[in-house]
């Protein structure tokens, strides 16, 4: 173990940790952008930067690893100011329409200039100026409002491997965006949503949730994905009795967060008019509502009535796999081997 001191406090860790991983240990909280620990340590936001004794140059706390009686200060006026002018310099390029933004309540660049006392720049000049861009169906790309944290690039390679997004161009009109400058559904990007998570602030938006409550105004709500029987966790985000949004959950151990396009964003059908809420049972050649305990009645009366080679039964793979062995060891108890699944089409 090496042992260290953050801000007067005294903290043993392994020896491959980082200063972040330390402060983290002692509950002391350091700002960042780029950092995930899911993802490769790049250091690149510089949010996260400490001052470390007999060291030249402030360090970035992500990406530094600790060393045995290093002593370490994380809110000295060396490491605020830099901190204040990092900021001061981000918010000279980006859009301050907080009132209006979807992110408000739930972005790191404005909780940072709230805790630094920064709402204005003092830079002026030039600004970006791109087209918003709503081509696909499912989240608002807004490159005013993009940090260049690198997280959605990262994540898109390492976790999810489509590789979509890149870096384009240098300095002032560096970007985040598909090859050749493309639309995003004409690349191999597969709107998986979790670069739209890993974003920081609001230059990722979904659609689904624009102006259907703040982040403060939802109840979250872990579940399970319906879509297949991998069992990918999802949290839901819930206003009154509306889901308005869909997010990995990262505490699943199936999924560790991950998503795919439809456990993302295909939770339209929840308040969709022609959602069967109830069973329906042919009544005089009509569909009609009933109870679960008449329809399953109904179901047991029809079992004893045909033999098991009359039988068949049609699997979903909108279940889980355990779901799906019972009801083919049912199907086979009850002296059918007529068993088949909606994946095999």
């Amino acid at each position: 173990m090496v042992s260290l001191t953050i801000n007067g406090q005294s903290v043993e860790v392994e020896p491959e940790a980082t200063i972040l991983q330390a402060a983290e240990k002692l509950g002391i909280f350091i700002p960042t952008f780029c950092y995930d620990p899911e993802l490769t340590l790049v250091g690149a936001c510089r949010m996260c930067v400490v001052e470390v004794e007999k060291a030249r140059a402030l360090m970035a706390s992500c990406c530094t690893p600790v060393m045995d009686g290093m002593v370490v200060h994380t809110e000295s006026e060396r490491v605020i100011a830099a901190r204040k002018e990092n900021l001061n310099l981000l918010i000279a390029n980006h859009p301050l329409d907080c009132l209006t933004c979807e992110k408000t309540g739930a972005c790191r660049l404005q909780d940072y200039c709230y805790q630094y006392g920064i709402s204005e720049s003092d830079y002026h000049g030039d600004k970006k100026d791109y087209e918003l861009d709503d081509t696909n169906p499912f989240f608002i790309r807004n490159m005013n409002k993009c940090i260049l944290c690198g997280l959605c690039v990262r994540t898109c390679h390492e976790i999810n491997g489509a590789g979509a997004v890149e870096f384009m161009n240098r300095g002032f009109d560096s970007k985040v965006t598909a090859a050749f400058d493309d639309p995003l559904e004409n690349s191999s990007c597969v709107f998986c949503g979790m670069c739209v998570d890993a974003c920081p602030v609001g230059a990722l938006t979904p659609k689904h949730g624009i102006g259907k409550g703040r982040p403060w105004e939802l109840k979250r709500v872990k579940t399970v994905c319906p879509y297949c029987g991998t069992g990918c966790g999802l949290e839901l985000y819930v206003k009154g009795n509306t889901v308005v949004g869909a997010k990995g959950d990262v505490t699943s151990p199936a999924s560790r967060g991950q998503t795919c396009v439809k456990g993302r964003f295909g939770f339209d059908f929840l308040q969709s008019p022609e959602r069967l809420k109830s069973p329906l049972i042919r009544k005089n050649g009509e569909l009609v509502e009933s109870s679960w305990d008449e329809a399953l009645d109904l179901i047991a009366k029809k079992f004893k009535e045909v033999k098991g080679t009359e039988l068949a039964g049609l699997a979903s793979a909108r279940v889980t796999n355990e779901e799906n062995y019972l009801f083919q060891k049912l199907l086979r108890s009850l002296g059918s081997n007529n068993v088949d699944h909606c994946a095999r089409l």
